[in-house]
Order: structure tokens, then sequence, then C-alpha cells
């Protein structure tokens, strides 16, 4: 009897303390702590969980490796954790922090490349970017990329930037060709572009890109040469598009395939990188008679002109609000 009664005792003392263990183990599993300032944590690729965990120590964010080890073991976690860069911040718990390395819900980095930037330009923005990993490799044309917000993570390179920026302005122009007019003047892609880059250098007001392609259409079905002074930048620059001055006299005599006030039709390339707008501008145009247009000097909007005498007009008005 003594014997069982001790034994009873002591399964009695192993319940509490088993009880008691369980308790504090669930106790810290589900507690949730506090960060004064977020964490910014990299999981290498092939870490074990016993890293993972360490790290997360190290950082702060966590109290006890050993128990964020326990607690991923018994939920069959250790194979399911991701490498990659993550952001901790607010409050944080075991389950959180777990759920969030599980889903590879890694910090999510932007790269933004204006619209109207020349080539050069945007090799300068990527390559300054210093979360990018690798150099650019991909031969590149002026206009392959289009001008968007592209987001990044860790393990992203320049190329990979580069590749999706290329196939969507691939995918943006496929969408524009489809509506563009039987008796528009453009017909290939490359046109389209063209035409969209020097729309995109015009006018930065999104409710006149219509109207200004409008201009240089109704003009590529006449015959009547574009004479646009971007164009006139980009060959004087040779493709910087940084002038640095107004653009002198002697500089509409430039000899180049693209000076439009020299040649007819578009030039050879694009000068730019447009943006979604700018070629949907040049797709679907407004209806108009416009010939020409100049800046009004006052809102940054331009006045447009279907005759020279009225297109004279509107010039010395310009003239006159640049003086007020």
């Amino acid at each position: 009897m003594k014997i069982l009664k001790c034994l009873l005792i002591l399964a009695f003392i192993g319940l509490i303390i088993g009880g008691t263990f369980l308790y504090f183990i669930h106790k810290e599993f589900t507690k949730t702590s506090t960060l004064t300032t977020p964490v910014e944590i990299n999981i290498s690729k092939g870490s074990s969980l016993n890293q993972i965990a360490y790290l997360l120590e190290k950082k702060g964010i966590i109290k006890d490796a050993r128990l964020f080890i326990l607690y991923s073991r018994i939920n069959k976690l250790s194979s399911n954790l991701k490498a990659g860069e993550y952001r901790f911040e607010n409050q944080v718990s075991f389950s959180s922090i777990a759920q969030k390395i599980t889903l590879g819900d890694v910090i999510k980095r932007t790269i933004t490349i204006p619209e109207g930037k020349a080539l050069s330009e945007i090799i300068d923005i990527i390559n300054n970017e210093p979360n990018l990993k690798g150099e650019i490799t991909i031969p590149l044309k002026e206009g392959d990329i289009l001008p968007e917000t592209y987001q990044f993570t860790t393990d992203t390179t320049k190329d990979d930037i580069i590749k999706n920026a290329k196939l969507a302005m691939e995918k943006a122009l496929n969408e524009a060709m489809q509506k563009i007019s039987h008796n528009s003047p453009i017909k290939t892609k490359e046109d389209l572009l063209i035409l969209a880059s020097i729309v995109e250098k015009e006018t930065g007001l999104a409710n006149e890109r219509d109207v200004v392609a409008s201009v240089f259409l109704n003009r590529l079905k006449i015959g009547m040469r574009l004479q646009t002074d971007p164009t006139i930048i980009y060959a004087v620059t040779s493709g910087k598009m940084n002038l640095n001055r107004p653009i002198y006299k002697k500089d509409l005599a430039y000899d180049s395939p693209y000076n439009t006030y020299l040649y007819s039709g578009l030039p050879p390339t694009p000068i730019c990188s447009p943006g979604i707008d700018a070629i949907n501008a040049v797709a679907t145009p407004k209806e108009t008679k416009f010939l020409y247009f100049v800046a009004d000097g006052l809102t940054g909007g331009h006045r447009f002109a279907t005759s020279l005498s009225e297109h004279n007009k509107n010039v010395s008005n310009y003239r006159r609000n640049l003086k007020k």
C-alpha cells in the first residue's frame, strides 16, 4: 500500500509539473511582445531552423531561440521556412513570426522609372539602386523599357527588373496596336513607340496628350515635317536629353536624322521611354484638324491651331505672357 501510495503521489506531482510546464509553454507560445522599432533580417538560402531561430533572437525579435525551435517543430514548420528579407514591427508572436516566414512575406522594395527618361537616364536609375544585385548584361535600345514602379526583393537582379520592364513595354504596345484606326499613319509598334516618345516629351498634361498626338498624326498624313524640339535636343545631346540651355537657331540646322526640322517623317528610333498614357494617346488620338501648337506661357499647357496665321498669333501671345 505504501508503494502504491508513493506512486500515486509521484504521478500527481508529475501531473502538476507537466501541467505547469505545458501551461508555461502555451503561455510562451501565445505571448505577444512589442517591438519599439521595426527590425529587418535577411534569412540566407539554406538556413536551418536553428540558424533562423538564433538570428531572430540576436535581432531581439524573440527572447528565446530554443522556444521558437520547439514551437516550429511541434507545428511541423521546420521545412517550410523560406529565405528572404523580412521586416517585423509593432506586436509580434511566435505564430505571427512563423506565419510571415513560412508564407515568404518578404520585404517588397520598389524602383520607379519615370515617364520620358532617355535610356542613359534609365540605366543610371537602375545602377544607382543599392538593393538590386548584379550588373546589367541585357542589350537595350531606346524605348525598350516601360516607365513604371516595379517591386523587387532581396534576390532581384538588375537584369530581372529590365526583363520585367521590357515585357511590360511589349504588352503595352501590343494592346495599343489593337486600338489603332485603320486610317492612322502608324502601322507598326516601332512607329507607335517613336511617336509616343515625342508626345511624352512635348507635354506633361494628361488632358492634352491625345490632342498633341493628333497634331503630329495630322502632319504625318499630309507629309508635313513634325518640327518638334525634343528631337532636336536628342540629336544635339547624342541621346542624353539634358541640353542645359535654350535651343539655338543653329541647333535647328544640326544635321541628324533625328532633326525633324530638316527631315520628314518619324526619327529613326524613340527619343525616350514613353508611359502608357502617351502610347494610348497615339493609338487613340483626339479627332482634330490641328497642325500647330505652342506653349501658352501661363498654365504649362498649349494653344493649338489649324492654320499658320492662327499659330503665329498664339506664338505672339506666348511671348507676351513670358514678359508678364
